[in-house]
């Protein structure tokens, strides 16, 4: 996980809730995540082929270590590990959804977007 030189100084709920969906890829896994219930490595690759396996790995430990999704482990041997949203993570979709519409109807009425460029199997396509 990446570490600040400078500690950050968080003063209220919306800055902390940014900080934790912050990076390139948090977004684009939690939609992925979303969309397929359990997911693992291989899998995410898969859907999200531009990912490095260093971002990947990056971004799935961030958003375990802030409760967002598990990662479950299981005692076998090729090790089998998986990946799901935790009750805070369905939630955390909520809110990405609403950021989506929101986005969606802003490029339309501000930028004079026609679209906006989504993911093939995006859940947020919108109107």
């Amino acid at each position: 996980m990446y570490e600040r030189k400078i500690p950050q100084n968080i003063q209220c709920p919306i800055e902390k809730g940014l900080d934790i969906f912050n990076g390139k890829w948090k977004s684009r896994v939690l939609c992925v995540l979303a969309r397929h219930q359990t997911l693992r490595y291989s899998e995410f690759k898969e859907e999200v082929p531009e990912i490095t396996d260093t971002a990947l790995t990056s971004t799935l430990k961030d958003l375990v270590s802030t409760g967002i999704i598990t990662r479950r482990q299981y005692e076998e041997i090729p090790l089998k590990v998986e990946y799901s949203l935790t009750i805070h993570g369905k939630e955390a979709v909520e809110i990405l959804e609403a950021i989506a519409l929101w986005t969606n109807k802003y490029t339309k009425e501000l930028l004079n977007y026609d679209t906006m460029p989504i993911c093939s199997n995006c859940l947020f396509k919108g109107n």
